[in-house]
């Protein structure tokens, strides 16, 4: 082991292995292009929350930011989505009521055993 110096990670060891495979000419604009990658994303983010604080600050809620009750993810699965199943009502034998011996035991407020 070596005093102190720390190991480079597994994913700068890929990135600089794939680096040294491109041939010269294609290095620096493959470079150039991650990093303008990396300052974009940044760019984007920040001004994303410039334009909620700004939203926040004039009374208006953020057109991005999602509504309590609003919706669910269900609701976008338009066919695919499970059907509500309406409330049982008292009386009605459910599932358990067939498995026999097997049931888990009843509180006594649970209804007929």
């Amino acid at each position: 082991m070596s005093a102190g110096v720390p190991l480079a990670s597994v994913k700068s060891e890929i990135f600089e292995a794939v680096l040294q495979f491109m041939p010269d000419w294609i290095q620096i604009p493959v470079l150039v292009l991650i990093v303008l990658a990396v300052v974009g994303s940044w760019v984007y983010k920040g001004k994303r929350k410039l334009d909620e604080r700004r939203a926040r600050r004039q009374g208006r809620v953020p057109a991005m930011a999602p509504q309590p009750s609003q919706a669910r993810g269900a609701d976008f699965l338009g066919p695919y989505a499970p059907q509500q199943q309406p409330p049982r009502p008292a009386g009605q034998p459910s599932g358990a009521d067939f498995l026999g011996s097997y049931a888990p035991p009843r509180d006594q407020g649970d209804g007929p055993v």
